[in-house]
């Protein structure tokens, strides 16, 4: 048997060896909000329209090399039309449907697409976008007739096969721009069989898995994992337009999922509801994603009744490097994301690239532990061979994340390099300092940035949701952070707010934060406490 080369023939090969089982599902709640109708498309059915879209394409001279853009929220189209173009060697370049004009302009001009899909409400904004940006081309909706492309639209590098070009998923970047990753194709194949094969609590039957997921597929973990791992194993995706805590598990239960994605907040905010019946009138064996609570973790699996597996990627890496706690005995509740699988080969460094001691937190650097160490990784920034060339200093990706890993191999995260306050000397982890926050009763949500101080470089600035915000809830949470962290890490300015800035993917907007922090600094509101702030003594 051949080895498929690409998404379309991975989808071919169990359209043709499955053609009856479901492949995507809309249901009633998502399909009112789409304003299309529920139901499912089952791998016949859906084989049938990508071949019908492929033609389309082909007929209007779209070929190897080109882009098409796609801002179709959550919609099943979003994955037949990528079907259809990776079919023809075209690559697809999902667009945030929350973007506006600056960010658009700036992503077609960048991705040099030949024609953008869109949803009707977005075509006239997308069309002065791409006028502003100089790219001339047409924006349509999926049902219109496909126009030819644009004049010069092939710009993708000229590869084949497993190396052919078949997504560019921009980054949200800690700092400048956004990067355009591109993705061959290898990036999605090893992505569906490490999903696949990963095995554990996460395992994947080849009978009919269910998975659901309300997350954004312009993002990697839909778009790669979801999508491809229920098209390797001839299983049926339930994506939903968001997250309705509300209405979540009743949509679970109604698409008889039998995994789900969750990212972020999510945990939190099914576990502050009130326990119901249908808790576990359910048929998940399990869920797959980042970001639990540590403190709830173990209740909300003993209360829903199913396993959360923490795991760590980035848009970068893909399968590549991907760690995963699937095993019986992971860490329930400690943060961690497992060992690192044998293909993956790890190295923790200190800003100088040097080794650290085991459980000594540093940078992440990660590679294929054999043959090409890039394999299943993205293959390049676009427009950016200084970018590219950075991050693969001396043969390994450098993530910028920092993490730990203690003598028995498992990892833990601890944040972004870039997201470190300096303070007197001291390197303090934002997102360490808002995990502890978190296990305080009364706060709802954390989110922790530097502000700038005369003497001490920077100081820690906590933007904190509570139950009932008062004076006195600052001071009783800052004698109990003393308690529970180094005193150098406690909040010096404590500010109650209604909400916390958050990507699609609900994690926190860390130069909104910044910014809401620096504003609110001369806030009469904020409550100091950096006087409070002194080492404790024994």
């Amino acid at each position: 048997m051949t080895t498929p080369s690409s998404v379309f023939a991975v989808f071919e090969a169990t359209a043709e060896r499955c053609p009856e089982r479901e492949m995507l599902q809309v249901l009633p709640r998502t399909a009112e909000v789409y304003g299309m109708d529920a139901g499912c498309w089952t791998y016949r059915d859906a084989h049938t329209k990508v071949l019908e879209y492929s033609e389309q394409f082909a007929c209007a001279d779209y070929q190897k090399g080109m882009r098409v853009a796609l801002l179709l929220e959550n919609r099943p189209e979003f994955f037949l039309l990528w079907l259809a173009l990776n079919r023809l060697g075209v690559s697809v370049v999902p667009i945030n449907p929350d973007l506006r004009a600056a960010e658009l302009e700036y992503l077609i001009g960048h991705a040099e697409p030949a024609l953008i899909i869109a949803i009707p409400e977005r075509h006239a904004e997308l069309a002065t976008a791409a006028k502003t940006a100089d790219i001339a081309l047409a924006v349509i909706t999926p049902e219109e007739t496909v126009p030819k492309p644009r004049k010069n639209a092939v710009v993708a590098e000229d590869s084949s096969g497993e190396q052919q070009e078949a997504a560019v998923l921009y980054t949200s970047g800690t700092t400048g721009s956004p990067k355009g990753c591109v993705l061959p194709n290898t990036y999605f194949l090893l992505a569906g069989r490490w999903y696949a094969d990963v095995g554990g609590l996460a395992k994947l039957t080849t009978t009919g898995e269910r998975m659901i997921t309300p997350l954004p597929i312009f993002h990697m973990n839909a778009m790669a994992y979801s999508f491809m791992a229920m098209v390797t194993v001839g299983g049926c995706l339930i994506a939903l337009d968001r997250f309705h805590p509300r209405s979540w598990w009743s949509d679970v239960a109604v698409s008889q999922a039998t995994c789900l994605h969750y990212l972020g907040v999510m945990p939190s905010l099914l576990m502050a509801a009130e326990p119901a019946e249908e808790d576990r009138q359910h048929q998940v064996r399990f869920g797959f994603g980042a970001g639990v609570d540590p403190k709830l973790h173990a209740g909300f699996e003993e209360r829903f009744g199913f396993p959360l597996i923490e795991a760590w990627a980035m848009t970068e890496t893909g399968a590549g490097a991907v760690i995963a706690a699937s095993s019986e005995n992971r860490l329930v509740g400690q943060a961690s994301l497992g060992r690192p699988a044998s293909e993956i080969a790890c190295r923790i460094v200190d800003d100088e690239d040097r080794d650290v001691a085991s459980n000594t937190a540093g940078e992440l650097l990660v590679r294929r532990a054999t043959g090409n160490p890039r394999y299943g990784f993205f293959s390049h920034y676009y427009k950016n061979p200084e970018a590219t060339a950075e991050a693969w200093q001396d043969g390994w990706f450098h993530t910028g994340d920092i993490v730990r890993q203690n003598k028995d191999g498992e990892m833990f995260f601890v944040d972004r390099k870039k997201n470190v306050i300096r303070r007197s000397g001291e390197n303090i982890a934002a997102v360490e300092v808002e995990s502890i926050l978190m296990r305080h009763s009364a706060i709802l949500s954390a989110g922790v940035a530097a502000v700038p101080d005369a003497l001490r470089g920077e100081e820690v600035f906590a933007c904190l949701r509570v139950k009932q915000p008062s004076a006195e809830t600052a001071l009783e949470i800052i004698e109990w952070c003393l308690q529970q962290m180094a005193y150098y890490k406690v909040p010096g300015y404590i500010a109650f707010v209604d909400g916390l800035p958050l990507t699609p993917t609900q994690k926190i907007q860390r130069a909104v934060l910044k910014e809401l922090a620096a504003n609110l600094l001369e806030d009469p509101a904020t409550i100091t406490t950096t006087h409070l702030k002194k080492r404790q003594v024994a």
